[in-house]
């Protein structure tokens, strides 16, 4: 695409096909229901004959509840995904022994999934998969129906050729496959996000059938655009003219009546079977959707025959302009921004793929105080509630589909369905993301190996022009690290934006060179930290690794092609064509424990994280809050202050803090003031103490204001013998229905309240009333105790428990113990 403005307006709507109406008797009433197939699942891990059958006695299996993830109980083992493999992104030549790059976790395999559901016979069947790992195989009463085989993505099926006439019980088998080698990170393993049934009369909006665009917006009003899509009509139904469409538009945080319009169906394409119908209101004081105010409507669209209500479609939206200025960068709303985003893989930690609401709300939450903005959904199709959270939250959404095309990274990965399934894929993708007002970009690929050929601009040509195809309002990114070929043969060209994986020093050559003028941190950083894990001396590091399997948490290693954050910071302070950047990564994620992937056992988690696999908060963290967070002030210190056998050497001081400078005291001795200086990029953005020593005893920071008046101060001491466990909960109250969590912090501390940073105390958990125990997590990514045992070590004086809610209102009590500390007790209220 030439450089040139690119002027993108547009309203979105969620793609959750929300049910509009209770159920009830009357098909008047209730034209179109939704249930989510959840409970009654059993479930077979390895292939078995004739599992699809109807008659197939399954009542050994075991039982489980979608969505669900079969591999994430594991064992760990080294053996699991071991790889003799040359790394072609990362130059290598020659193969060499990989381990954990999935995790180190059972995920290849066949497995089998069961249950049964109770169709209505005069209704419409549509079987929607939010997502399913792998090479899906879909039987409805021993047919087979559908297969699909990317496990990321949304699919669906028409399942009423297939529905027992009688009313009695349907069977619906799933097989799933997944191969080794098929994927750089855990992907997951099973039917691992919800799997929903539709049930429409005849006449009805499809799936995704809505299209919501804003026209233009002035001072005043927004003119907005509501395309539908009407199936399952006939051509005498159509001359009769007695089928109208009504649209009526809301706030959907209110559901205040706001706006109706209807509208015959006079004319529908025979070849396709539905008819396409173009409404456009005019809002008047529109609210527009931003991170900073996410504001929502809802259209609810009525499909009327004979004055009969046949359907009911509720899609929700928000109003939003988006520009793309060359030199300028990014605009929301008439507004310049960079983006503050970071990249998230799908697993959940401890949960594994499986999705769950809470958990994907508690990562966003963390990211949210951070002062973060933007998620990317790294490498591939999000889960529908991860959008519509964001779209709620307030996070603007880089949706990517792909990290293979058509020439391979992995033996058996997406390249060998490319060719036949892409563009379906890509569909799907757009089709059910596009009315969000969240999604403010599409991603075509990441690193992706066609970048190195002469003609691979002709493939990124092709998913660009069906991003434009299907949805011309956003503009389209890619993922791009090989610069010097990106730059030469064409295919850095392509996307509205250029995306650059890292490569900092070539942000200059990149933006003079191509066309568009501007330039997107696809990927940033790589820093790589432990939390609480501290090396000596405290120096900039690329690709060192360390004995213990740990990264320094100085937040001054990353690995050989990238950088520490500083780097990202000034490009996007120095320059306007810079539109912000994505942090590899906002979580630790199981697979790619980079630097330590080659035979560096046990290492089966990311440690790219500002957040750990346990959600608790790295020192970095601190790091990005204080650039990031406008609105509350940050000051934090590190390291800890528990060296014994340091004693008298050097051992550096950092402080992170949105205040102009800063001092610190060592028992009340000052060590020197410190403000913010461009001689270096850490003096930049880091308070730096580089030559204390260490002495047991207390440290304290005294932040000043822009006057150099005391604004804050914060300490940390040098912990005593371990005393006693304490718990503190994200949320005090959770609902009561079977899935909502709550995530409780373990801290080890002493008498005094300090944590005791070194304790790795062996912590087992009790709970009882009103819910159950789910998972714990540590954080540290060599540690191979398993995440459904409700026993494990703290980790740098820490871990996290989670437990789950029943069904029933009450209280849930954790107890958490260890030998020789206090236990710890927290009550949890459901309702």
């Amino acid at each position: 695409m030439k450089a040139k403005l690119i002027s993108i307006t547009t309203i979105i709507a969620t793609a959750l096909l929300l049910a509009a109406c209770h159920q009830c008797s009357d098909s008047n009433q209730n034209p179109r229901s939704e249930t989510l197939l959840t409970q009654g699942w059993k479930f077979h891990l390895g292939d078995i004959k004739n599992a699809q059958s109807v008659s197939f006695d399954d009542s050994s299996w075991e039982n489980v509840i979608v969505p669900h993830d079969w591999a994430i109980k594991g064992p760990f083992d080294r053996s699991n995904d071991l790889q003799e493999v040359a790394v072609t992104q990362n130059f290598e030549k020659e193969a060499s022994v990989k381990t954990g790059r999935t995790g180190g976790l059972p995920y290849v395999g066949i497995g089998w999934y069961r249950t049964t559901f109770v169709a209505d016979t005069s209704r419409e069947q549509t079987l929607l998969f939010d997502g399913a790992m792998s090479q899906a195989e879909v039987f409805i009463n021993g047919q087979k129906a559908c297969f699909w085989p990317y496990g990321y993505n949304s699919f669906f099926l028409d399942a009423t050729p297939y529905i027992k006439r009688d009313g009695t019980p349907n069977t619906l088998a799933v097989r799933l496959e997944n191969l080794p080698q098929s994927s750089r990170w855990y992907p997951g393993a099973g039917i691992y996000r919800n799997v929903r049934l539709i049930q429409t009369n005849k006449i009805h909006v499809p799936v995704w059938g809505t299209y919501i665009t804003t026209e233009s917006i002035s001072a005043s009003s927004a003119t907005i655009k509501v395309i539908t899509e009407v199936q399952g009509l006939e051509q005498s139904e159509v001359r009769k003219q007695n089928i109208t469409l009504e649209t009526t538009i809301l706030a959907a945080q209110k559901g205040d009546l706001r706006y109706k319009q209807e509208s015959s169906i006079s004319f529908f394409d025979a070849t396709k079977g539905i008819a396409v119908i173009e409404q456009y209101f005019k809002i008047e004081d529109a609210a527009l959707w931003s991170p900073e105010s996410p504001a929502l409507y809802m259209a609810e669209t009525k499909i009327i025959k004979e004055g009969q209500i046949v359907d009911l479609y509720s899609t929700r939206f928000g109003i939003r302009t988006i520009q793309v200025i060359p030199d300028k960068g990014f605009f929301l709303n008439g507004k310049p921004r960079k983006f503050q985003g970071v990249c998230l893989h799908h697993d959940l930690g401890p949960l594994g793929a499986a999705v769950n609401t809470a958990a994907l709300r508690r990562q966003l939450t963390l990211l949210k105080e951070m002062g973060c903005d933007a998620i990317r959904t790294t490498h591939n199709m999000p889960a529908p509630e991860q959008i519509a959270l964001c779209e709620e939250m307030g996070f603007m959404v880089m949706v990517e589909n792909f990290d293979e095309w058509d020439e391979a990274k992995c033996d058996n990965g997406y390249h060998r369905f490319f060719e036949q399934w892409a563009e379906k894929d890509m569909v799907n993708m757009i089709r059910h993301y596009r009315n969000t007002p969240a999604v403010v970009m599409w991603s075509i690929g990441n690193e992706v190996p066609t970048q190195w050929k002469p003609q691979g601009y002709k493939v990124a040509k092709f998913l660009y022009d069906i991003c434009k195809r299907e949805d011309p309002t956003r503009p389209v990114t890619c993922g791009m690290d090989q610069i010097d070929a990106i730059l030469a043969n064409g295919f850095g060209a392509i996307p509205d934006i250029p995306g650059f994986n890292y490569r900092t020093h070539r942000y200059l050559e990149g933006y003079s060179t191509l066309p568009q003028k501007v330039l997107l941190g696809s990927e940033s950083a790589s820093t790589v930290s432990s939390r609480g894990i501290y090396h000596f001396p405290a120096e900039l590091k690329a690709g060192i690794m360390h004995p213990d399997h740990q990264s320094s948490s100085y937040d001054l290693e990353s690995c050989w092609w990238s950088n520490v954050p500083d780097e990202d910071f000034a490009l996007a302070q120095d320059y306007p064509w810079t539109m912000g950047q994505f942090v590899w990564t906002g979580f630790d994620y199981l697979g790619e424990p980079s630097p330590y992937d080659t035979d560096a056992w046990p290492s089966h988690s990311s440690v790219f994280g500002i957040i750990d696999l346990a959600s608790i908060p790295k020192d970095r963290y601190w790091l990005y809050r204080s650039l990031w967070n406008t609105t509350e002030e940050t000051l934090h210190l590190l390291p800890h202050w528990n060296w014994k056998g340091r004693e008298g050497e050097i051992t550096p001081i950092f402080v992170y803090t949105s205040y102009p400078s800063a001092e610190v005291f060592i028992n009340g001795r000052s060590q020197g003031m410190r403000s913010f200086n461009d001689s270096t990029l850490q003096n930049r953005f880091r308070l730096m103490w580089k030559n204390t020593r260490y002495e047991a005893g207390e440290v304290k920071v005294v932040a000043y204001d822009a006057r150099g008046a005391v604004a804050d101060s914060a300490f940390m001491r040098t912990a005593g013998a371990p005393h006693h466990i304490s718990l503190q909960a994200d949320r005090s109250t959770i609902s009561a229905d079977g899935l909502d969590l709550a995530y409780i912090t373990v801290s080890v501390r002493d008498a005094q309240e300090n944590l005791c940073p070194l304790a790795d105390h062996s912590i087992s958990f009790k709970v009882s009333g009103a819910g159950t125990f789910r998972a714990c997590a540590n954080g540290d990514p060599t540690s191979l105790e398993l995440f459904h045992i409700p026993q494990m070590k703290a980790f740098s004086g820490q871990l996290t428990a989670i437990v789950q809610s029943s069904h029933a209102a009450g209280k849930i009590t954790l107890e958490a113990s260890a030998q020789g500390l206090e236990t710890g007790k927290i009550t949890i209220t459901t309702k």
